[in-house]
């Protein structure tokens, strides 16, 4: 691939699903290529499958919908350096950023007006062991940290996560139920037994859409 392109899986509008702007129109920008396979992974078809984009070309086929928020995901978007002029690009002329990282990869170069919504990946993922945490240091208040839940298990590891770190209090925390595999109002109760200062967070486009629906 051209170190100057940026290889893009897809590009579309919608609502974005999760976290604390869940609910808001956005552009999806949805990047190739991903360093992690977690077992729960609902967007495979990011794996490789794509076509190089420079950035400008991006920022074109972003304008064309007219609305301001857009979501930089994936894949793992931090695997191509080209994504942080990206990002610098679409902050210039007033977009409203948002990054969703895996959280196994380096977030220092990532600029203050992007809102990053990091993963720390928990067991049942089989991939906790790629977690960076030296990455928390980079984020602030204003960024999310989202735990993927698909059992107690995951849901006490959590808990000793954001204790160990502490997490409460330092940004936003988010609760995220695996789809179809640990009912949310399970993890409802265990939040509130617990009185955790996090937030839910339900992949609204799957409870609005068909889950298997491509570009929702």
């Amino acid at each position: 691939m051209d170190n100057k392109c940026l290889k893009i899986n897809e590009i579309y509008s919608t609502l974005i699903g999760e976290g604390d702007y869940a609910g808001l129109p956005c552009v999806i920008v949805r990047l190739s290529g991903c360093n992690l396979r977690c077992s729960y992974c609902d967007t495979k078809h990011a794996y490789d499958n794509g076509i190089e984009m420079t950035v400008g070309q991006v920022m074109r086929a972003v304008n064309k919908f007219r609305i301001a928020p857009v979501l930089i995901t994936g894949g793992e978007p931090l695997l191509q350096s080209q994504v942080i002029e990206l990002m610098e690009s679409l902050i210039e002329q007033d977009n409203i950023v948002l990054l969703e990282t895996n959280g196994s990869l380096p977030v220092k170069d990532v600029q203050g007006e992007v809102l990053t919504i990091m993963d720390i990946k928990c067991p049942s993922s089989g991939e906790s062991e790629k977690n960076l945490y030296e990455n928390i240091d980079f984020l602030t208040e204003r960024d999310d940290i989202k735990f993927v839940l698909a059992d107690r298990e995951d849901y006490d590891w959590a808990l000793g996560v954001i204790d160990e770190e502490g997490l409460e209090g330092y940004c936003h925390i988010l609760m995220s139920p695996v789809y179809g595999k640990l009912n949310p109002r399970d993890l409802a109760q265990w939040m509130i037994d617990d009185g955790l200062i996090a937030r839910m967070s339900l992949q609204l486009h799957k409870i609005i859409w068909d889950p298997d629906e491509r570009g929702r």
